[in-house]
């Protein structure tokens, strides 16, 4: 299993350090595909070797997909559908203010109704949601949001590192249902409202999805 103490932080650290400086954005642009790459299937980016994601996802059992050990644990499924959801609201409403990859059709190949980033979810709510929602489509669903924003970051250019995320695209967030009415999730966006393109690539784009990644992956252990 990867280790984000070994494997990952180095590279945050870099990214974090170049995202600051300008002429080195061909640089910073590169190491950030490359980082995002880890975070997806490697079928997004045409790669040959395993991803971090597909290491996770690599003999994972139904059961362990959709089982919470405890009440202080989350499932794999939720976090999965938890950092997929965020990078679809982020990437395309507030870095290019265009709409996000879920739709009706990918609701009904995920076989359910929720549409927020599950922030709010009770333990019962995340079971039912883990129970319900298609192991398949959420594979799936997770490739085409990773293609997307790869298109996104692909077409970067410096100026826009500094920009302020648009009103706008924070009050979209709202109108899709990305973000629940509830104290434990209306935080959110505030929280992305007060970031430029760069804080959203630094955090949810990267950070926030190998944290989730890795909690997957030590519930898998734990689980088998």
């Amino acid at each position: 299993m990867f280790q984000p103490g070994e494997d990952w932080n180095p590279l945050q650290a870099r990214l974090n350090g170049l995202i600051k400086k300008k002429d080195h954005f061909e640089e910073m642009q590169k190491l950030l595909l490359g980082m995002h790459s880890l975070l997806h299937s490697k079928e997004v980016y045409g790669g040959s070797e395993n991803t971090f994601m597909d290491e996770l996802w690599e003999g994972l059992e139904d059961k362990a997909f959709r089982t919470m050990p405890t009440s202080k644990d989350d499932t794999i499924a939720w976090n999965i559908w938890h950092i997929t959801r965020i990078e679809d609201l982020t990437a395309n409403f507030l870095i290019v203010g265009q709409e996000q990859v879920l739709d009706l059709a990918w609701q009904e190949r995920l076989n359910t109704k929720v549409t927020d980033t599950g922030n709010s979810m009770t333990d019962e709510e995340i079971i039912a949601f883990s129970k319900e929602v298609s192991k398949e489509g959420l594979y799936e669903y997770r490739k085409a949001v990773g293609r997307r924003t790869k298109e996104i970051l692909e077409g970067l250019i410096p100026e826009e590192l500094k920009r302020k995320v648009p009103k706008e695209g924070i009050v979209r967030i709202a109108e899709v249902g990305g973000v629940a009415q509830h104290p434990d999730a209306i935080w959110l966006l505030d929280f992305w409202g007060k970031k430029t393109v760069a804080g959203i690539l630094q955090m949810p784009i990267t950070r926030h999805q190998i944290v989730h990644l890795n909690a997957s992956g030590k519930l898998k252990q734990r689980i088998k």
